[in-house]
C-alpha cells in the first residue's frame, strides 16, 4: 500500500518522503523523519553528567527544528510523507508526529504512518494512533487475506483460475500478500502448477510449510548467505561500507555477492543504502544465525561502529543486544551513547543507562555514574519515584562530592513528586555540611526556598530568606534569587504589592546576568506576570510571558514547556478573549499532554471550564472538572488550588447551589492569608465573594471579603484596582448604589459588566420610575458588556432580570457570532486568515502575533471546523470574496 500510493503521489506530481524505523535504529532520536525529509540530525552538546537540576531536556527544540524544516517544504509545493515500521519508532519521533499532524493540519500535506500489531505492547504508539484517529484519521487494519481475496491474487498472479488445492495454498502462508505472491512466483519456476484451459492446479507437492523461506536462502552461494547474515545484522536497511567493514572486504569484492541477493529478490536498493525487500525475508535471514553468534556479531558491530568516532548511538543498538556482565568496553559505549542522547530522549537515555546498571558489577568504578545519568533521564521524563529509589540506592555508594550533588538531585525529585516536606528535609541536612561546594550549596538553598513557597511556610521562610539576603555575598546567586522570590510571594500574600514586585524586579536583574539556575530565568518572569495580571497591568504581563516563553524555549525547559499558554489563557480570560483564552488553554493542555507534564493540564481543564461557564454550557464545564480532579496535582504550578476551587465553586452556584459553592471555599473564607492571595491572583474578585455569601445568608463570610478587600485597598494606594474593588464589594453588602457607582471604572471587561448588572439589581428594588429607567439603562449597560466578551450564560441572566422589569431584548444583537461561517470568526481568527493568505507559515504568524505556533494551529483548526474547510487554498478564497480589505493590510 504504501509503494503503490508513494507511486500515485508522485505521478500527481506532489513531493513524496519515505522513511522507516527498523529495530537498530530505534535508539536514534528522530531516525525515521529525518532520513524521510532528508535532514542531518540536530546536533546537541552531550550533557555533563548529574545535570539533572538545569533541566536540560531539549526535546522540543528537536521537534521545532525538523518541523520548521517541514513546513518550509510544505509551504512550496503539496507533500506526501509515508513512514513504516513505526513499531520500532524512538520516543521523540513519536512525539514529534503528534505535534507535526496537529500543527501543520492547515498544510497540503498527507501523512501515512504504518506499523505491525501482535508483536508486543506498544502504549506510546496505541496512543499516538488512537489520538490521530480522534482527530479525524483514517485507520485501515489490514487482517489476513480472506478466500476470496486470496482466489483474486492467485488469478492475478497466475492469470488462471485456481481450483481447491491452489487455493489452499493460502493456509501455508497464514493469508499473508507478501509470502502468497512470493511463493506463488516460486512455485512457477519450478513447476509446481499446471494450467490448462485457463485453470490452474498442482502438478507437485509443495515443500513443507517452515522450509519456504528458508529453501529461498538454501539456493544462494554459501558466500552470498553468510553476507546476507553479516548485513541482517547491521539491520534491515544497511550500508554497503559498514557491511564492506564487517567482512573485511572491500566494496568491490562485494559486488558479485550483492548481485546474487537483489537477483533473488532478497535485498534491493534503498536510496543510498540497501534493504531486504520485506521484514519476513530479514527475519528469515536472522532466525539463521544461532542466538550465541548472533550476540557475537552484535558485539563486533558496535565495537566496529565505536572505533569509528562519532556518535555512540548506532553502535549501543547492537551493544544493548550483546553486552555481557562486566563487558567493560561494551558498557562504556552503552553509557556514551545515554550521555549523548540525554537531552534530545531522555526516554532512551534512560533505557540505555538502566541497562548498563543491569550488567555493571556491584565493584564497577564507574556504576555511580550509570546511577547518576539514569537518574537525570528518569526524572526528566517523570518516572520520580524511580528516580528517587534509585538516588538514595546510589548514595550508599557515592564518593563524597557526587554524594552531595546527588543528594541534591533528589531534594529536587521529591519536590516535583509533590512532597515538599521530604524535600526540605534532605536540603537542611545537605547544608549541614560544612564542606559542601559553593555551587551545590546555593542550588540547596534555592530548592529549600522552593518548597516552602509550595508549603505557603513564610514564616519560617521569611528568617532564611532574609539571612542570606542580609550576607548575600557569602550565598550563589541561585539562593539569593530563591530567597528574592518567596519574599516576593510572602509580600504579595502580605498584601504589600510593592514590595513584592521590588524583590521581583531585583531577581530578575541577578537572573538576567546569567549565573543563576536555568530554570530560575523563565520562573521569575512567569511569576511576574501572574501579579501584573493581578494588578490589570495586562501589557506588561504579556510582555513577560513572552520573555518567559523565548528563555524555556532557547534553554530547552521542557518541564516548563505548557505554562506560556496557560498564563496567556488566563490574561484573555481577564481581558474578555474568551475565544483566544480556550485556543491557549487547549495548546497549553496539548503541549502538557505530550510531554507528560499532567499537572499542567490541570490548569487548562479548569480554564476551559470557566470559559464554558461564561458561555452557558455548563455540562462542559462540569466535564472538564471532573476531567482535572483525576489527574494528580503538581506542586511546581504557580496559581494551581485556589483557581480550581473558584472554578468548582462557580459552577456550583450556576447550578444554583450557593451554599455548596460557598463550602467549597471555605477555607478561602476562613484563612486571611489565603483570602489575600485568592483576591489577588484569581478573577475570583471581593465582589463575587461577598454576593456568594450573601446569597448562602453567612454574612460574617461575607464581611471577611469585605475586609480583606478595604485591607488591600488601604496599603496600596498605587495600585487603584484594589479600591476599585473594594468599592464593588461595599456596595454589595451595604446594597450602596453609589459605592457601585464608584466601582465602574473595572479593568476588565466582565467585571465592569458585572458592576452594571449589580447597580441595575440594586435600583431594580426601588419603586420610582426614575430608578427603574436608571436600573434598565445599568442593565442594558451589563447585557452588552457581557455580550461583546461572548459571556452567554450572563447574558441570559441579565435578559431574565430586564423581562423581569417589563422590558424584553431580541436574541440577537450586534455583538453575538453565529457559530459557523465567517461572521463566526474572532478577531485573533481573522488576524492569523490575513496573515495566511500573505503566504505566512504558522511559525512566522507566531513570531508576529506573540503566540506560540501550537496556539496558531488551535486557532487554524477552530477556523476550518467554523467554515467548514480543510486547506489554506480554501481559506484564501473565502477571504478574498467576504473580506478582500485583509488582502491589503499590513
Amino acid at each position: 500500500m504504501l509503494g503503490i500510493t508513494t507511486t500515485a503521489a508522485a505521478r500527481a506530481e506532489l513531493g513524496v518522503a519515505q522513511g522507516a524505523a527498523d529495530e537498530l535504529t530505534q535508539l536514534i532520536p528522530l531516525a525515521p523523519l529525518t532520513s524521510a525529509l532528508g535532514e542531518s540530525s540536530y546536533a546537541l552538546p552531550v550533557a555533563a553528567q548529574m545535570s539533572v537540576y538545569s533541566h536540560a531536556d531539549q526535546r522540543l527544540l528537536l521537534v521545532e527544528h525538523l518541523q520548521g524544516q517541514l513546513e518550509q517544504r510544505v509551504a512550496r509545493e503539496p507533500m506526501l510523507l509515508a513512514l513504516d515500521d513505526l513499531h520500532w519508532a524512538d520516543p521523540i519521533t513519536l512525539l514529534a508526529l503528534r505535534s507535526m499532524t496537529r500543527d501543520l493540519a492547515s498544510y497540503p500535506l498527507v501523512w501515512m504512518l504504518a506499523r505491525t500489531t501482535g508483536s508486543g505492547d506498544c502504549p506510546r504508539l496505541n496512543c499516538l494512533f488512537d489520538l490521530l484517529e480522534r482527530d479525524g484519521a483514517t485507520r485501515i487494519t489490514l487482517g489476513p487475506l480472506d478466500e476470496a481475496a486470496v482466489a483474486d491474487v492467485v488469478t492475478d498472479v497466475l492469470g488462471a483460475t485456481p481450483e481447491p488445492d491452489v487455493l489452499a495454498l493460502a493456509g501455508i502462508v497464514d493469508g499473508n500478500a507478501f509470502l502468497l505472491v512470493d511463493l506463488l512466483e516460486k512455485f512457477t519456476r519450478e513447476g509446481v502448477f499446471q494450467i490448462a484451459d485457463g485453470r490452474a492446479r498442482m502438478a507437485a507437492s509443495p515443500p513443507r510449510t517452515q522450509a519456504i523461506m528458508q529453501e529461498r536462502l538454501e539456493g544462494l552461494s554459501a558466500r552470498t548467505r553468510y553476507l546476507l547474515q553479516c548485513a541482517a545484522i547491521l539491520g534491515r536497511s544497511f550500508s554497503v561500507k559498514d557491511l564492506a567493514e564487517m567482512l573485511g572486504e572491500s566494496t568491490s569484492a562485494l559486488l558479485p555477492m550483492l548481485e546474487e541477493a537483489m537477483s533473488a529478490g532478497i535485498v534491493e536498493p534503498a536510496g543510498g543504502e540497501l534493504s531486504f525487500r520485506h521484514d519476513l525475508l530479514w527475519q528469515a535471514v536472522i532466525g539463521t544465525i544461532p542466538d550465541s553468534v548472533r550476540r557475537a556479531m552484535h558485539h563486533d558491530a558496535g565495537t566496529m561502529l565505536l572505533k569509528r568516532g562519532g556518535s555512540a548511538v548506532p553502535a549501543a543498538a547492537h551493544l544493548i543486544h550483546s553486552a555481557g556482565r562486566g563487558d567493560t568496553s561494551a558498557l562504556l559505549g552503552l553509557d556514551r551513547a545515554a550521555r549523548e542522547v540525554l537531552r534530545s530522549s531522555p526516554q532512551t537515555a534512560a533505557d540505555l543507562a538502566l541497562r548498563a546498571l543491569e550488567l555493571s558489577d556491584s565493584a564497577d568504578p564507574d556504576w555511580f555514574g550509570r546511577a547518576a545519568t539514569a537518574v537525570d533521564a528518569l526524572t526528566v521524563i517523570g518516572r520520580l519515584a524511580e528516580a528517587a529509589d534509585l538516588a538514595r540506592s546510589a548514595l550508599g555508594r557515592a564518593p563524597p562530592r557526587p554524594a552531595a550533588r546527588l543528594r541534591c538531585a533528589l531534594a529536587h525529585i521529591l519536590l516535583l513528586n509533590g512532597r515538599p516536606a521530604d524535600a526540605i528535609s534532605e536540603t537542611e541536612n545537605l547544608l549541614a555540611r560544612e564542606d559542601l561546594p559553593e555551587d551545590l550549596r546555593g542550588i540547596a538553598e534555592w530548592t529549600m526556598f522552593w518548597g516552602l513557597t509550595c508549603l505557603n511556610d513564610f514564616r519560617k521562610g521569611r528568617r532564611q530568606a532574609e539571612a542570606v539576603l542580609a550576607d548575600r555575598e557569602q550565598h550563589a546567586d541561585a539562593a539569593v534569587v530563591g530567597a528574592l522570590l518567596l519574599l516576593a510571594q510572602f509580600a504579595m500574600v502580605d498584601g504589600r504589592i510593592a514590595d513584592s514586585f521590588t524583590h521581583l524586579c531585583e531577581a530578575l536583574r541577578i537572573t538576567d546576568r546569567g549565573t543563576a539556575e536555568a530554570i530560575q530565568r523563565p520562573y521569575t518572569r512567569l511569576i511576574l506576570s501572574l501579579y501584573y495580571r493581578a494588578m490589570r497591568e495586562f501589557d506588561a504581563a504579556d510582555v513577560a510571558i513572552q520573555a518567559a516563553e523565548e528563555e524555556i524555549n532557547d534553554l530547552g525547559l521542557t518541564v516548563l514547556a505548557a505554562q506560556p499558554a496557560l498564563f496567556r489563557s488566563v490574561l484573555h480570560l481577564g481581558t474578555g478573549r474568551l475565544d483566544d483564552a480556550a485556543a491557549e488553554a487547549q495548546a497549553g493542555s496539548m503541549t502538557a499532554e505530550e510531554l507528560g507534564t499532567h499537572g499542567f493540564i490541570r490548569v487548562g481543564l479548569s480554564i476551559l471550564a470557566v470559559i464554558a461557564l461564561r458561555q452557558g454550557d455548563i455540562d462542559a464545564a462540569v466535564r472538564h472538572i471532573e476531567r482535572f480532579q483525576s489527574i494528580q496535582a503538581a506542586p511546581e504550578m504557580l496559581y494551581g488550588s485556589v483557581w480550581e476551587k473558584w472554578v468548582m465553586a462557580a459552577v456550583a452556584e450556576a447550578q444554583g447551589d450557593p451554599g455548596r459553592a460557598v463550602d467549597i471555599l471555605d477555607a478561602i473564607y476562613t484563612d486571611e492569608e489565603k483570602r489575600r492571595w485568592a483576591l489577588l491572583t484569581t478573577p475570583l474578585t471581593a465582589a463575587w465573594m461577598t454576593r456568594l455569601a450573601l446569597a448562602a445568608a453567612n454574612r460574617p463570610y461575607a464581611r471577611a471579603i469585605l475586609d480583606t478587600a478595604e485591607y488591600l485597598a488601604r496599603n496600596n494606594p498605587d495600585f487603584p484596582v484594589f479600591a476599585v474593588t473594594f468599592a464593588h464589594a461595599r456596595g454589595l453588602f451595604y446594597q450602596d448604589a453609589g459605592a457601585l457607582a464608584a466601582a465602574a471604572d473595572q479593568p476588565e471587561p466582565w467585571a465592569r459588566a458585572l458592576v452594571a448588572e449589580d447597580l441595575g439589581v440594586l435600583l431594580a428594588t426601588a419603586s420610582d420610575p426614575d430608578s427603574i429607567a436608571k436600573a434598565v439603562d445599568s442593565l442594558d449597560e451589563a447585557l452588552d458588556g457581557y455580550g461583546r466578551i461572548g459571556a452567554l450564560w450572563d447574558v441570559a441572566r441579565v435578559r431574565a432580570r430586564l423581562r423581569a422589569l417589563g422590558v424584553r431584548r431580541r436574541h440577537w444583537s450586534q455583538v453575538e457570532r453565529p457559530a459557523f461561517g465567517w461572521d463566526s470568526l474572532t478577531d485573533t481568527e481573522r488576524a492569523v486568515a490575513s496573515l495566511i493568505i500573505r503566504g505566512m507559515t504558522n511559525r512566522q504568524i507566531a513570531q508576529r502575533m506573540f503566540l506560540s505556533p501550537h496556539t496558531v494551529s488551535t486557532h487554524l483548526r477552530r477556523m476550518f471546523s467554523k467554515l467548514n474547510i480543510a486547506s489554506r487554498t480554501e481559506l484564501a478564497r473565502i477571504v478574498a470574496e467576504m473580506c478582500p480589505e485583509l488582502i491589503k493590510g499590513d
